[in-house]
């Protein structure tokens, strides 16, 4: 069994065994995250590690499985609201070297986004995934402050080929979600997001 775990020679089964705690009651129970639940702070709390700028595009890498069936992308707000919104939206990009839009939520216009809450946006439609891989999943908000979220700080790539954890595109965006996601720029902090 070490052999097939690298250098850890204890039971991976009872080193995760924490991890039930957290997850839904019933192992049928479909969801997927990209970072696990605990440890995640407010962006509020750290003004060097900005979520979301308005009018900008935060998209974040989620490991997909063939199969799966994305209807919903949740994302929790921190400490501060949404202050005036007037368009905001998630979607879903497949995994090609170029990302491409596969689905965005309907824009949610001026709907307000309380502090500590989460969105659940419902996609267009829902996406079935053909191929297992690495998906991003976009979060834009237009407004004159847009909310803080829960997640975390990553360091930004070191290794050859490493990929973002977190990463920003596009301007002045409004109602609707770019066909692709290029010209990124890393960021540090990563949002939490949850798709069912």
């Amino acid at each position: 069994m070490s052999e097939q775990l690298g250098g850890y020679t204890r039971n991976v089964r009872d080193y995760l065994a924490h991890a039930n705690a957290g997850d839904p009651t019933s192992p049928d129970t479909f969801f997927r995250r990209n970072l696990p639940r605990i440890g995640l702070y407010d962006s509020a709390g750290d003004t060097g590690q900005v979520a979301l700028a308005t009018g900008v595009m935060t998209s974040v890498p989620i490991h997909l499985r063939a199969g799966d069936v994305i209807t919903t992308v949740s994302v929790r707000s921190g400490a501060t609201a949404a202050g005036t919104p007037t368009n905001y939206w998630v979607a879903l990009y497949d995994s090609s070297a170029t990302p491409a839009l596969l689905a965005q939520s309907a824009d949610q216009t001026s709907t307000a986004w309380a502090a500590n809450t989460t969105k659940s946006l419902a996609l267009s439609a829902p996406v079935t995934i053909t191929r297992s891989g690495i998906y991003w999943v976009g979060i834009m908000v237009t407004a004159t402050t847009p909310p803080t979220l829960l997640g975390a700080c990553a360091a930004p790539a070191v290794v050859t080929g490493e990929r973002n954890l977190s990463q920003s595109s596009g301007s002045s965006l409004t109602a609707t979600a770019p066909a692709t996601i290029t010209s990124v720029t890393a960021k540090s902090f990563v949002p939490y997001v949850v798709l069912t």
